[in-house]
């Protein structure tokens, strides 16, 4: 079967939330009682249960569509085919696809395109997940030992020399091969995910293969042995052979996920010391992700006390305005930013991976300070890497004073292409999470919610961030005795204000926190929330006076010139904001007729310039950061 390019039309999409779980770490080579997992305070819903009801998410989800049914799975399938001995059916893609990850997009690919099967009903994108699991199988019978890949040698490479101990490991380098078990990772991954939201069993058979031909590499490893290996990145790789115990119940694969456990780094972080400068962002996220996923699986502390603290020193202390982390990959000094604005700040891949860490964090406690980065995060970069013309999307989002976005072309293959594929197809996932007794509004975007258990179908209207309110409608057959709990966004500095049924909701909680309200909710219960947006600073930890301008959860950039300005090479065409006012509503004009646009006003030296929302910038210069001088 030759799948070709397909150009659908899609309309109202709808858009769920898919729980990839958690983790934790015994010593290597044990195994913790199931008794021990931890019960998470709240969850989010299937995929299936919301649905977008317009506005900026949806129509990134829908250029996201296109992006998706424009691939065409042969050419993804090409090496995994050679590798296998079989004739490849297409030209393989190019870019990393060439040789560096050969066979990693394929995994993304395959993830993407069952988040948007859940997501929207499409059966294409079904058909394609069934296809590509089945050509896996005949890759994977045709290796004969459960191996299925796609870089080049790999399998002998793995089976004689690192099998054997043979180990010359550099940071992506393991003997010859590009970052193999980062590359592993996302295939399991891609099977997981279709296995989970396309109900294809045999995507469970493929990984379970290639989780007992891990296993089998590193069962006569010594310790020391795999640290030596370990030095090589290694993607999530625990996190998914985690979920390879939790959805087979084989404790083989919980033992070698345990392996996957790299003790310089991750002992340093389960005692509370940060050793993360200098350190390359996207190599080590996954590995916390990880650690997130075996905490939920077996109640080990040290593995919740690493993912807290590593979340906690990442968000508050590597982090740009923007809820992106990084300069040219890596972290820098902790609470140092002044001297990295770049063209390669804030890689994506980081952010995807931080958010899906993030999720954990909420479902473990349902904190309201996680989800008040998902939001930062979500709006000011996953939303704001997407051209809102073409859906292509950004590898790093430069943060550079007078920079631009450098969109990628779709058809040269990098890690965040793959990601990329990803980010756009989930974005209803964490606006809601639940218990039996609580129901949280964690994401003001607007969406149905079907809660079929409790015969509940609520309805959020908005136009946010367009609109700084929601509103909230039930329908029920029968009253639904349960507590919403709305967040109150830690920016709503100004309060929130809250009405059921059109009478007030008085309430004793602060910002950053959720609002509850225990009711047994009828049909037609209507809750309406406001919450006023106000210009503020954030300024830079090493220099108070390099400021990012914030409106609400809205990162501002202020709007320079063409990607191709010729006056963009002048040391003044970033302007400086001259005043001696830190309160930006005292110098900032809203614009008539555009909800959240301003323009100067007799601050800009050498010219004053508009502002308007980050996520809605492409093809011109812009700036985030500015200079603040009395």
């Amino acid at each position: 079967m030759n799948m070709k390019t397909y150009s659908n039309k899609i309309f109202l999409l709808g858009i769920g939330i898919f729980l990839s779980g958690a983790c934790q770490r015994p010593e290597t080579g044990s195994v913790q009682d199931d008794s021990l997992a931890i019960p998470l305070r709240v969850t989010t819903f299937d995929l299936n249960q919301v649905k977008l009801l317009g506005g900026p998410f949806t129509h990134a989800m829908e250029l996201d569509v296109q992006t998706l049914l424009n691939y065409e799975p042969d050419r993804l399938l090409a090496k995994f085919r050679s590798e296998a001995g079989l004739k490849p059916k297409e030209e393989h893609y190019h870019g990393w696809e060439d040789n560096t990850i050969s066979g990693h997009s394929l995994g993304h690919y395959l993830s993407a395109i069952s988040l948007m099967y859940r997501s929207t009903g499409i059966e294409e994108f079904k058909k394609r997940a069934e296809y590509i699991v089945n050509e896996l199988a005949l890759c994977q019978d045709a290796n004969g030992d459960g191996f299925v890949g796609a870089f080049p040698d790999g399998q002998r490479i793995m089976e004689k020399e690192v099998a054997k101990g043979i180990i010359n490991a550099k940071p992506f380098d393991l003997n010859g091969i590009w970052v193999p078990w980062y590359n592993i990772h996302k295939t399991m991954a891609g099977l997981r995910d279709a296995f989970h939201l396309c109900e294809i069993e045999k995507a469970l058979t493929i990984e379970s293969k290639l989780g007992d031909w891990t296993g089998m590499i590193l069962s006569g490893l010594d310790d020391n042995q795999i640290q030596e290996m370990l030095k090589c990145e290694h993607g999530g790789i625990n996190e998914t052979l985690a979920d390879l115990y939790a959805d087979t119940g084989e404790k083989k694969y919980l033992v070698t996920a345990r392996k996957f456990y790299q003790k310089v780094l991750l002992d340093s972080l389960a005692e509370g010391v940060d050793v993360l400068a200098g350190k390359h962002g996207n190599t080590n996220i996954p590995k916390l992700i990880g650690l997130a996923r075996l905490y939920e699986l077996t109640g080990d502390t040290n593995d919740y006390k690493a993912a807290d603290f590593f979340w906690d020193r990442v968000v508050h202390h590597y982090t740009y305005v923007t809820g992106g982390n990084g300069d040219n990959e890596h972290f820098g000094q902790p609470d140092h930013f002044r001297d990295r604005l770049g063209p390669n700040t804030t890689e994506t891949c980081n952010v995807y991976n931080m958010l899906k860490l993030t999720s954990h964090l909420i479902e473990w406690d349902g904190s309201a300070a996680a989800a008040d980065f998902y939001e930062r995060a979500l709006f000011n970069h996953i939303l704001s890497s997407q051209n809102p013309v073409n859906g292509r999307v950004t590898y790093n989002l430069s943060l550079e004073m007078g920079g631009f976005k450098a969109f990628q072309d779709p058809l040269w293959f990098t890690c965040c292409i793959g990601t990329g594929m990803e980010n756009h197809a989930k974005y209803g996932r964490n606006i809601f999470y639940h218990n039996d007794k609580e129901l949280f509004v964690s994401q003001f975007i607007a969406s149905k919610l079907n809660w079929t258990k409790k015969g509940l179908l609520l309805t959020q209207r908005t136009a946010y961030p367009e609109e700084q309110a929601t509103h909230l409608i039930f329908a029920c057959k029968e009253p639904v005795n349960l507590t919403l709990r709305i967040r109150y966004p830690f920016w709503a500095i100004d309060g929130m204000e809250i009405k059921v049924n059109d009478r007030p909701f008085r309430f004793s909680q602060h910002p950053g926190t959720f609002v509850a309200i225990p009711r047994t909710w009828k049909d037609g219960d209507r809750v309406d929330v406001s919450f006023p947006f106000t210009l503020r600073l954030e300024p830079m930890p090493d220099d108070t006076n390099r400021v990012a301008i914030m409106y609400g959860a809205l990162v501002m950039a202020g709007e320079l010139g063409p990607v191709n300005d010729p006056d963009a090479s002048k040391k003044d065409y970033v302007p400086v904001i001259r005043s001696d006012s830190r309160n930006p509503a005292d110098w900032l004009i809203p614009v008539e007729g555009k909800p959240n646009h301003f323009m100067m006003k007799d601050v800009g030296f050498p010219r004053n310039v508009p502002l308007k929302p980050f996520y809605v910038v492409y093809n011109e210069r812009y700036t985030v950061y500015w200079d603040l001088v009395e």
